[in-house]
């Protein structure tokens, strides 16, 4: 569904990502893990198009990611960010509807999709006439799925979407997320530095450091078998217990 193919990128003498070759199967939830710096986010920008590489290509079901062709794929992909990044002066519902508006959605499709998406992401449908500043954290990332999801795109692509919550209200919405992925079986990136959150959705992990990938699998192949010291010291600063490998 989506790849990477020797994909690089430098900020000046600075690398963010080393030549990077990844597959991302369909239906499945694979997690970006490692410290600040490590080249995920960097990565996650570039299988969006919105970095160029300086070398490789982004495959995003078989065709690859160009400047001629950018605004069509990225159609096929929804895109949260951390704390959501909603248009202040727009409502809820108008975020969400934003770019199906743009393509000229019939209204009546557009209101029932947004019954349907409150529904699935469990935010009450009155709140969908408030505005951002009106809502709570919470709400403002349920709104921001929502909004990656109105047009029903196959892959989605969330960077560090729970990490400004605090602890309740991210376990709750832990729980809500795992569940619409199951039930609509997306093809999940997920950009995060917490172990444990990566351990409650991942169906794969990819651990990186310095802009290379340390280890790609399963998740508990983390906890069992570390492949270098640096995932068996990243696992214990976490204070991540070895037997929820099981």
């Amino acid at each position: 569904m989506l790849a990477a193919e020797s994909l690089s990128k430098s900020f000046g003498a600075s690398i963010a990502l080393a030549p990077t070759t990844l597959g991302f199967n369909a239906a499945r939830t694979t997690v970006l893990i490692g410290p600040s710096g490590c080249g995920k986010t960097t990565l996650l920008r570039l299988l969006l198009g919105l970095v160029q590489p300086d070398t490789g290509r982004v495959l995003i079901d078989g065709q690859p990611l160009a400047l001629a062709n950018a605004q069509a794929l990225r159609r096929r992909i929804g895109y949260v960010i951390q704390e959501g990044g909603l248009f202040p002066h727009f409502t809820a519902a108008g975020n969400i509807a934003l770019l199906a508006r743009h393509l000229r959605r019939e209204e009546s499709w557009i209101a029932e999709r947004l019954r349907e998406l409150a529904g699935l992401v469990r935010l009450p449908e009155e709140l969908l006439d408030r505005y951002p500043r009106e809502l709570s954290v919470g709400q403002r990332q349920r709104v921001a799925l929502m909004r990656a999801l109105m047009l029903d795109p196959p892959i989605l692509l969330m960077d560090e979407p729970l990490g400004a919550l605090d602890p309740m209200i991210r376990a709750g919405l832990q729980a809500d997320l795992k569940a619409v992925f199951a039930q609509l079986r997306k093809t999940v990136v997920l950009v995060t530095h917490d172990m444990h959150e990566a351990l409650h959705f991942a169906d794969r992990v990819v651990l990186m450091r310095a802009g290379q990938v340390v280890q790609d699998g399963a998740p508990e192949a983390l906890l069992t078998h570390p492949r270098d010291p640096f995932v068996t010291e990243f696992v214990r600063a976490q204070r991540v217990d070895a037997r929820l490998a099981g």
